[in-house]
């Protein structure tokens, strides 16, 4: 398919998992992909494995990052078809022992960062006519002990995107995934014993690949979704649906 020939995109956090199976499948599909990440060793070498990629040094709190990161944008594309915000940052600890600081921090990437990245962008995407995805949680509906900041970030992607597709509609359409358990290296620390027992909690039996949550953001993306906008689309094998009380 090359549903994205000509276009460009911005992936944030796009060096590793979810953000970096996105840019493979973007740039399969004929994009010019910006893998922005923090850090740079790794996304310099997913950048530099995934043809018409380059890579950006970008901390998505930061204004600053995001004036750069246009000015790269605009000198070698000229322009900007779909951004993607995937970074996160997650610090886990219930709300009474989360600080301010690390509250706020997580805040700034999660949910901040879209935000930063829909202010810089904006006047590109309404000129292309592109997309927003953004990249949520099933943690923004179900409660997990220790990540009140991670889940309250994630639940506000949700209304922000819904509130940008009132913004910015009809000229930028403005979407979200909701993946669920998602074997990405956040799952390192987790024994075999608890992979499965998260495996089978989802209807689906097993957990799911990054590389199914960028087909579904590609989907959201690309012009066979020209009649989606302010939707939240679930990939988690049917996890949120699944209980195992009576």
């Amino acid at each position: 398919m090359t549903r994205f020939a000509g276009q460009a995109a911005v992936v944030t956090g796009g060096a590793r998992g979810i953000g970096a199976a996105t840019v493979r499948r973007l740039a399969a599909e004929g994009a010019s992909v910006v893998v922005a990440d923090v850090d740079e060793a790794a996304g310099r070498e997913a950048a530099d494995s995934v043809p018409g990629a380059v890579f950006a040094n970008c901390d998505v709190a930061s204004p600053q990052a995001w004036d750069d990161l246009r000015t790269l944008v605009l000198d070698r594309f000229g322009r900007l078809d779909v951004l993607v915000g995937n970074a996160y940052l997650v610090r886990q600890g219930p709300a009474d022992q989360v600080g301010p600081d690390d509250w706020n921090a997580q805040l700034a990437v999660n949910l901040g960062g879209f935000y930063l990245g829909v202010r810089t962008f904006i006047g590109e995407l309404r000129r292309a006519r592109g997309a927003l995805v953004a990249v949520s949680s099933v943690h923004a509906g179900f409660g997990l002990p220790g990540r009140p900041a991670y889940a309250a970030s994630k639940g506000g992607l949700l209304s922000l995107t819904r509130q940008l597709a009132v913004e910015y509609g009809p000229e930028v359409r403005a979407n979200a995934v909701v993946p669920g358990p998602i074997l990405t290296g956040a799952w390192d620390g987790i024994d075999e014993a608890g992979r499965e027992r998260s495996a089978r909690a989802t209807a689906a039996g097993r957990l799911g690949s990054p590389d199914e949550v960028a087909a579904a953001i590609a989907f959201l993306a690309s012009g066979e979704a020209s009649f989606i906008t302010g939707a939240a689309l679930t990939v988690d094998g049917g996890w949120s649906v699944m209980k195992d009380s009576d």
